[in-house]
């Protein structure tokens, strides 16, 4: 995959921002950059910070899927 660590390094941002958002949701606090993701109200605010864990965590896993082995598994090729 081209720029594997790139979309690793995406994935990882936004994983632990998302998932460290909903943590400070919790005790009453924000961070300041993603305030405006909460102008649509608390409930999509969220919605939207469980999205960003979620893709995320697709993110990370597509990065690190080889797809070569998997189209060879796939086709019944042996090794």
């Amino acid at each position: 995959m081209k720029n594997k660590g790139y979309w690793l390094l995406l994935g990882y941002v936004l994983f632990v921002f998302g998932f460290t958002a909903i943590i400070l949701q919790l005790v009453g606090v924000q961070w300041a950059f993603l305030q405006g993701i909460e102008m649509g109200g608390r409930l999509l605010g969220f919605v939207i910070k469980i999205l960003m864990v979620i893709a995320g965590v697709m993110i990370i896993v597509l990065a690190n899927t080889d797809w070569e082995r998997e189209r060879r598994e796939s086709s019944g090729e042996e090794e």
